[in-house]
């Protein structure tokens, strides 16, 4: 364009520009003010709150017109016709870029100005997903669907799919992600995706746990896989976090010696059940054959149970040097220790018959169980 015609074009909108102020409203800037301003009107009626923020969405495609008409009926701004010039002026003076997709929170408190330029920049609202230390696989995707983010279904297919072309260190032939999807709290901007939630995890997994085996793989008998698999299963074990030393003992010694770990969490894990005080596992189900049943099976399950957080890796990869082959838990989420058959039942019958006594006390005319 020449720079005759760039100058008339800018003298007509220079022209213009009252005019169009002035149709709106006798005193044209007095009126782009009030359009503008903050307005207590615009708080939502859920509450009186005049902080209180309001979340829209914006989809990709949607024409700036469309924004300013989503923006007047939340609420967030006053007039539709103030949108449309802010949105004019930026392209008389050639702003680069355009008003960007996402989900936002927004408040009716803001000027126009500033909630235009939010979205003009992206400012997308963040959003965050936690998972706490020892959830499977089939715990998240309850969250997630919990939650209202995609459906169980959906992130339990996407950790089928394992992505060894981006992180060449997961093991080969897993047939899910189950254990390395690395517990934490996440932040995330826009819409979560199960492969999303699943690449943060992973990558969490390669920054803090991966470091840590390879320092020491020097000194653990264990590959990756077998790592991560024995503190999936203390971390399941390991209520109280100063017994983990002493847990992660037992389980090594367990190994060493050839013998099954006996740990109720992989037959849980087997059968897809929780136990309780109230409802312990019963013997069918201890016998029930599964690869994930180690009072069945000697040495690891094939896969982890759970996904461990740091503290269950580092005592799993060092374990502490105990005489411990046993331990019973308390109903205060306690272990007792023992080195011996002989003092691993004797706990255990001190324990069952402590439990007894509580629950003939709670209720004296309930006839006691047979066990």
């Amino acid at each position: 364009m020449k720079t005759v015609s760039r100058i008339s074009k800018w003298f007509f909108y220079l022209l213009l520009l009252p005019a169009v102020l002035g149709l709106c409203g006798w005193q044209g800037w007095a009126w782009w003010s009030w359009a503008s301003a903050p307005t207590a009107e615009a708080t939502p009626a859920t509450g009186n709150d005049p902080n209180q923020t309001i979340q829209i969405e914006i989809p990709d495609g949607t024409t700036a017109q469309q924004i300013g008409q989503d923006l007047e009926s939340a609420g967030l701004i006053r007039s539709q016709t103030a949108w449309n010039l802010w949105t004019k002026l930026q392209t008389l003076q050639n702003r680069q870029g355009s008003f960007q997709a996402g989900m936002y929170e927004l408040s009716p408190t803001e000027p126009m100005e500033t909630i235009a330029n939010k979205i003009w920049q992206g400012e997308v609202m963040q959003r965050s997903f936690t998972i706490p230390e020892g959830w499977s696989i089939q715990q998240m995707a309850d969250y997630f669907a919990g939650q209202g983010f995609f459906t169980k279904e959906a992130f339990i297919e996407a950790t089928r799919q394992i992505p060894r072309d981006r992180y060449p260190w997961l093991p080969e032939g897993i047939p899910q992600l189950e254990g390395f999807l690395y517990p934490d709290t996440y932040k995330f901007a826009g819409t979560l995706t199960p492969q999303l939630a699943i690449d943060q995890m992973l990558d969490r997994f390669q920054q803090v746990a991966l470091p840590i085996y390879e320092q020491g793989k020097g000194v653990t008998p264990y590959s990756l896989l077998e790592w991560t698999t024995l503190a999936s299963i203390v971390e399941k074990e390991a209520v109280v976090s100063a017994e983990r030393p002493q847990i992660a003992s037992v389980f090594a010694r367990r190994l060493r010696e050839g013998m099954p770990l006996g740990a109720d969490p992989t037959v849980e894990y087997a059968l897809g059940i929780r136990q309780t005080p109230d409802q312990p596992l019963t013997w069918d189900q201890v016998d029930t054959p599964s690869p994930y049943n180690t009072y069945k099976n000697a040495g690891l399950p094939p896969t982890p149970i759970s996904s461990p957080g740091i503290a269950s890796l580092e005592a799993s990869l060092k374990p502490a040097d105990t005489e411990y082959l046993y331990f019973v838990a308390r109903y205060d989420g306690t272990h007792v220790f023992s080195k011996t058959l002989a003092e691993h039942e004797s706990a255990q019958t001190s324990i069952h018959d402590g439990r007894d006594a509580q629950q003939q006390t709670a209720s004296p005319a309930k006839p006691n169980s047979v066990d």
